[in-house]
């Protein structure tokens, strides 16, 4: 498919993703009086900040042709871990570094699995998922319980709670500024133009003199860091450490990243498409609980989405 083929298919997903976030808009509009409300829209993007920050690379990464299903995992062991260091008495923002290397660390082990060792990468970061959810708990334990809340330090949920300006939460800001640079990074880096030749063709990219299995590396070590630092700014939102918090957290980014327009064989997508997606799965969960739908209902709208989403993509790229 040429440029200009592809171009056209991505401008075609994009038209019809703001047709469904409009028509999800106007129905929720009509069922409930408090759709509109501006602190509702800010609870639907302080709700989908997280995902957008770790999808905006995870998306890239979808784009080679990989995944990573560690997401969650990685998120609960860096908030967990952050809550404990910081009650051993490890200053905030040297435990918030910590906590990041930690990440990029689980991240480029999966990139070595992948991109080096040649695993599948539903087998490898699968292992890591179990690993890092594991390594969670047994953090929990060693601080003598189910979860850490007592004993933090006085400051610990500063970080999570700021607002810029006073009214803009700190995350929004985050959430921009990853938008950002993973949109300048997809079209305008040598790093976004050899993921979209990896998914393309792999073979082809290796042959090509393409350091593939350094570019999944870095890719997956992007993920992970961020997967990370998000972990580090819930809890300490929350103000206390759960091991099983962004339970799931994996799925709802591959939902939002897939919905968008992004082939889980690799090759196409766009950041923007993932925030399109990932606004249609906010708005649409934050629609049913205000009309008060139970949340296994809620469950099974996720998955018809992504079944719609893959179903109209290769559609699309059939008729494209």
């Amino acid at each position: 498919m040429d440029v200009s083929s592809r171009s056209l298919q991505i401008d075609r997903q994009k038209v019809v993703l703001i047709s469904i976030l409009a028509v999800i808009v106007a129905a929720m509009s009509f069922l409930s009086p408090k759709f509109l409300q501006i602190s509702n829209f800010q609870n639907i993007l302080l709700q989908l900040a997280p995902l957008i920050i770790i999808a905006s690379a995870a998306n890239l990464l979808m784009i080679t042709g990989n995944f990573d299903l560690s997401i969650g995992s990685v998120l609960a062991f860096c908030a967990i871990l952050h809550a404990f260091l910081t009650k051993q008495g490890v200053p905030i923002g040297l435990s918030i570094a910590l906590c990041c290397v930690m990440a990029a660390l689980w991240g480029i082990s999966n990139g070595i699995m992948v991109g080096i060792l040649n695993v599948n990468p539903v087998i490898a970061t699968m292992g890591t998922m179990y690993a890092a959810r594991g390594f969670a708990y047994l953090i929990a334990r060693w601080d003598g319980g189910a979860n850490i809340s007592a004993g933090l330090p006085g400051n610990f949920s500063d970080f999570g709670r700021t607002n810029l300006f006073g009214v803009l939460p700190i995350i929004l800001v985050f959430m921009v500024i990853a938008v950002g640079v993973f949109t300048f990074i997809e079209r305008k880096t040598v790093l976004g133009r050899y993921g979209f030749a990896i998914g393309g063709n792999r073979r082809a990219s290796v042959l090509s003199g393409i350091n593939v299995a350094g570019v999944l590396i870095v890719l997956y070590a992007l993920v992970g860091l961020l997967a990370g630092f998000c972990g580090v700014i819930q809890v300490s939102r929350v103000g206390s450490g759960f091991p099983n918090i962004g339970e799931g957290m994996e799925f709802d980014v591959v939902v939002a990243i897939v919905l968008g327009g992004t082939s889980m064989l690799g090759g196409s997508g766009s950041t923007v498409g993932m925030i399109l997606g990932a606004l249609i799965v906010g708005t649409a969960a934050n629609g049913l609980n205000l009309l008060n739908v139970p949340y296994f209902y809620q469950t099974i709208t996720k998955g018809l989405l992504l079944i719609v989403s893959v179903f109209a993509d290769q559609t699309i790229r059939r008729r494209g």
